[in-house]
């Protein structure tokens, strides 16, 4: 039987429109299939992993899955960081009329009232140490908008784009000042004031904290310390159950108990606390007394500066013994020295930190733990997560190498753990750069801020690198380093290092490197870690007189490796704030350097904040080399000779 097709039929513009209209329906059906193909994979590993890390949890709850895609638990998800401070103003200045307002409000009898404690739950709105009342207002001010006692600036100078990151807020942790004499507290007890205690239930007073980090490489490791750090700080010292400074025990001559805590602290009015009185009193030194010491950089008769080196770091006080709990400390401190020991190897197997004790003496009566101490750890283990997260990712130059079982000379890929946040660290690929870092805590024994002229505090310095933090002192307007630059030349760096690293390196500058690295000190650099190239802090600790000194400089490389720390307080001490001063410094660093470097400053108000410009010299001392630099960075010959 044959079929006759009948006349040709002609393809009009409806047919055109039907193909195209099956074609589409035919796709979007094919795609629906294999999205929800997709989806219920997606969600059948997801289970999978999440009933793995159940079981893992049993053994680390900080692990992190091997699926980079998988969301963490939520349980890791911690509170952003404060970047505000929480003072107190009177109502006075926000309400004329402080009398309780009319209308319908809630008024509990004394019996249903309850004082808020830490087992209730989350802490209350106003925090109890500064209680609102009809005459104090609690608020909180953003530390970067108050420009009176804060003040920061960065420029990418002439590079691409700036690899330095910074920091700046309050932290939850114990207290480490150093507590006033009872027999201050004593006389205080019998003063109007607003009464607050330091061992309320909300924790002690605040700890600021500052961070100034100089990535190299890329950002990746200068954002992690900018975003993780401070976390890691709290965390060690919640895992070391660190005990607050200020809640000293007493012996009680009565028969009834054993011991009692001191009597709380009270804040006083400036006119209470002697303020002024404290800036009166200091004895401000002469020009002629502080020129001899002053070290500022020379013009030669060939009109060239004869550049001054970073002097180090002064001698910082004795760390205090903390009241911790003990075996959990050692624990902790031996099992960090472990795994850096069978994860990286190399230096780090006979690695013994500075302020680590890894073993108990019984003769000895001191507790082995101070601040110190858990700053040390938090550093290491920052450090720790960030290597190991790089080691276990794809090597973006090498894939061949990060597909072998055994990653030679290199890190051991393995799961890290969670950094506080609960956030994955880096990218997709492997980040082999690293940061340098200088953070500074400070802690008060009182509530008082500690900016007051009439307030003492404690200053904890870590640092890592060739970030560096200078304090100006008031009576005589000389800087004081905090930090010295961890350099392959240091006589001290160099005897840790001579042990595993074959040969230093000299530039064209004359400088020596460490596998091509200026630092011998660092965040990251996965590829040097092995030769000794580690994030063990150098901390210094340093008591704060009231008005003993006007401000805190924190800066990167690109201000330190440009200025003297002379030329650096000089500026500062001529703007009216420290957010002007550290404009002024990173503006005036970026005009007069070579090399374009990212710069970064900031500057922290002291008690001698308003004197800042009597002492030694002033800011006269280092006008005549700043005037130099800025006409040399005018003259279009310049580089030339």
């Amino acid at each position: 039987m044959v079929l006759s097709r009948g006349p040709p039929k002609r393809w009009s513009l409806n047919d055109t429109y039907g193909f195209i209209a099956t074609f589409f329906n035919a796709q979007t059906r094919t795609y629906t299939y294999n999205a929800t193909s997709r989806c219920m994979t997606a969600r059948q590993q997801q289970s999978r992993l999440l009933s793995v890390a159940q079981d893992a949890n049993t053994t680390s709850s900080r692990t992190e899955p091997q699926n980079p895609q998988t969301t963490p638990s939520p349980r890791h998800v911690q509170r952003g960081f404060h970047t505000y401070f929480v003072t107190h103003l009177p109502s006075s200045s926000l309400h004329p009329d402080s009398r309780a307002p009319t209308g319908p409000h809630h008024k509990l009898p004394r019996s249903a009232a309850a004082p808020h404690n830490a087992a209730t739950g989350a802490a209350p709105v106003s925090p109890p140490h500064l209680p609102s009342n009809r005459d104090l207002t609690v608020v909180r001010i953003p530390l970067r908008s108050a420009k009176h006692h804060f003040g920061v600036a960065d420029s990418r100078g002439s590079r691409p784009y700036n690899e330095d990151t910074n920091q700046a807020g309050t932290i939850d942790m114990p207290a480490f000042a150093k507590r006033g004499p009872i027999s201050l507290v004593r006389s205080t007890m019998n003063k109007t004031g607003e009464g607050t205690s330091a061992d309320s239930a909300y924790g002690d007073p605040q700890i600021f904290y500052f961070g100034v980090f100089d990535g190299h490489g890329g950002t990746q490791c200068s954002d992690f310390l900018r975003d993780e750090l401070h976390g890691y700080i709290e965390e060690a010292a919640e895992e070391f159950e660190l005990k607050s400074s200020l809640r000293a025990l007493r012996k009680n001559r009565g028969h009834n108990s054993s011991s009692t805590e001191i009597p709380p602290t009270r804040i006083l009015s400036d006119a209470e606390s002697g303020g002024q009185k404290k800036l009166d009193h200091i004895d401000i030194k002469g020009s002629e007394t502080v020129a001899t010491k002053a070290d500022i950089p020379e013009i030669d008769k060939n009109g060239v500066i004869q550049e001054v080196g970073n002097p180090s770091s002064i001698e910082g006080d004795q760390p205090v013994p903390a009241k911790a709990s003990l075996p959990k400390a050692l624990r902790l401190q031996k099992d960090l020295v472990a795994e850096y020991k069978n994860t990286i190897g190399g230096y780090f197997r006979r690695f013994h930190p500075q302020h680590f004790h890894l073993r108990q003496d019984p003769d000895s009566v001191e507790l082995p733990v101070s601040i110190e101490t858990v700053l040390t750890y938090a550093f290491l283990r920052a450090d720790l997560d960030f290597v190991a997260a790089q080691a276990r990712k794809p090597d973006p130059d090498d894939p061949y190498v990060s597909d072998t079982a055994l990653n030679y000379d290199e890190v051991l890929g393995k799961p890290h753990h969670f950094p506080p946040s609960g956030q994955y660290i880096g990218g997709r690929t492997r980040f082999k750069g690293g940061s340098t870092a200088s953070v500074a805590l400070i802690s008060t024994p009182t509530p008082a801020p500690f900016w007051h002229p009439a307030a003492s505090s404690t200053l904890l310095v870590g640092h890592v690198g060739d970030t560096r933090i200078l304090l100006c002192e008031t009576a005589t307007g000389l800087p004081r380093p905090l930090t010295s630059d961890h350099r392959p030349s240091s006589p001290s760096e160099s005897h840790r290092l001579r042990r595993f690293a074959a040969s230093f390196v000299t530039d064209s500058f004359g400088e020596e490197r460490i596998q091509g690295l200026a630092n011998s000190r660092a965040f990251g650099d996965m590829a040097s870690k092995r030769l000794g190239v580690s994030a063990e802090p150098e901390i210094t600790r340093t008591e704060l007189g009231p008005a003993q000194y006007s401000f805190i400089v924190l800066m990167s490389d690109g201000v330190s490796g440009t200025l003297s720390d002379q030329e650096i307080v000089d500026v500062v001490k001529e703007a009216k704030t420290p957010e002007q001063g550290a404009k002024d410094v990173v503006a005036y660093a970026t005009e007069v350097s070579g090399d374009g470097d990212n710069a970064t400053c900031l500057v922290v108000r002291l008690g001698g904040w308003e004197r800042r410009s009597e002492g030694g010299l002033g800011s006269l001392g280092t006008k005549e080399v700043r005037d130099f630099r800025r006409n040399e960075a005018l003259d279009p010959r310049r580089g030339i000779r």
